[in-house]
C-alpha cells in the first residue's frame, strides 16, 4: 500500500529542488473531497489517486502532474468544480485535471469508434498537454490492476477498450512497460484460458532454461577443477 510519504520521497529523489508542498496540498484536498467514498474492493477511494500518483512518480514526472493525479477524479466524483481547483491550485493543475476528466467521459460503442474517434480525441488532448494522457494511462493501469472487483461483463468491456486504445497509445508514446502490462492484463480477462496456457508455457521454458544453465555451470566447474582452477 503506497503512502504520500513514499511519493514525496520518490519525487525528491529525482528532483531535489521540487516544491512538494503542492503535492501535499493536493493530497489533503483529495482526502477531504473523497471522504467516505470506497472502491469496489472496499478500500478507501483515496487509495486510487495515491496509486496513480505513485505510477507517475515512477515515471519521474513534475509536481504539477503528481498533484493533478491526486485530484484527477475530484471533478467527476465529488462536489468540486473547475473554479475550485483553479482558485486553490492554479490554472496549470486545473486544466490538467479538466483534460483527464473530459477524456474519461468519451463513450464509443463500436470497435471502429474506439479505434478512430477516441484515439483522435486523445491525441488532440495530448497535443495541448501530454501530461493529461500520462495521467489517464496511469489511471487506466491501476484500474486494470484492480479489475477483479468489477462484474464479468464490465471486465471484458474495460479490457477490450484497454487493448484497443490505451495499450497502443502507451506504445506510441514509447512507454513500453505500461503498454506491456496493459496488454497482459487485458489478455488475462479477454481470454483467461489462453492467458494461463501462455503464462504456464513461459514458466516451464524459464524453469528448463534455469535447469540447463545449472547443468552447464556444473560441467564447467568440474572441468575447471580438473585443471586445478
Amino acid at each position: 500500500m503506497i503512502r504520500l510519504n513514499d511519493i514525496v520521497d520518490q519525487v525528491l529523489a529525482y528532483h531535489p529542488e521540487a516544491d512538494v508542498s503542492l503535492i501535499e496540498k493536493a493530497y489533503v484536498y483529495s482526502a477531504k473531497a473523497h471522504a467516505g467514498q470506497v472502491r469496489l474492493s472496499g478500500e478507501p477511494y483515496l487509495m486510487h489517486p495515491l496509486e496513480v500518483a505513485g505510477i507517475l512518480a515512477k515515471m519521474k514526472l513534475d509536481v504539477f502532474s503528481i498533484a493533478s493525479s491526486l485530484l484527477h477524479d475530484t471533478l467527476e466524483d465529488t462536489e468540486t468544480n473547475l473554479d475550485d481547483l483553479n482558485r486553490l491550485f492554479g490554472d496549470e493543475v486545473s486544466q490538467i485535471v479538466d483534460g483527464v476528466t473530459k477524456i474519461g467521459r468519451f463513450e464509443f460503442g463500436s470497435y471502429e469508434e474506439r479505434q478512430a474517434e477516441n484515439m483522435r480525441k486523445m491525441i488532440l488532448a495530448m497535443a495541448s498537454d501530454i501530461r493529461v494522457i500520462l495521467i489517464k494511462l496511469a489511471d487506466r493501469l491501476h484500474n486494470m490492476r484492480t479489475l477483479d472487483f468489477q462484474a464479468t461483463e464490465k471486465q471484458r468491456l474495460i479490457a477490450q477498450e484497454t487493448l484497443d486504445i490505451y495499450a497502443p497509445l502507451a506504445g506510441r508514446l514509447g512507454i513500453d512497460w505500461i503498454r506491456t502490462e496493459l496488454q497482459d492484463l487485458a489478455f488475462s480477462y479477454l481470454d483467461p484460458d489462453m492467458y494461463e496456457e501462455v503464462v504456464g508455457g513461459l514458466k516451464r521454458n524459464e524453469e528448463e532454461r534455469e535447469r540447463y544453465i545449472k547443468e552447464v555451470k556444473g560441467i564447467i566447474e568440474e572441468k575447471l577443477a580438473g585443471f586445478g582452477l
